[in-house]
């Protein structure tokens, strides 16, 4: 974990590792979140539906859960 310091204008420097490793350069937009009083720099992605793939386990399969539920309620 890299620790980096505040800039007067409220900028940060992002550490040249982490710069090369995800291809950083000048001009690239990063997009910046916030959830659960953390903060996320996400960097861009070429193709964002081909990064997501995979991303989710595939079980427990929550539909599965969902319609076993709808059939208990039902009979």
């Amino acid at each position: 974990m890299a620790t980096v310091k505040t800039l007067a204008k409220g900028q940060i420097v992002i550490p040249a590792a982490i710069r090369k490793r995800y291809r950083i350069e000048p001009g690239t937009r990063i997009q910046i979140m916030e959830y659960g009083g953390i903060i996320y720099l996400v960097p861009p992605v070429e193709d964002p539906i081909g990064a997501a793939c995979g991303l989710l386990p595939s079980k427990p399969s929550l539909s599965q859960k969902l319609l076993r539920e709808r059939k208990k309620e039902f009979k």
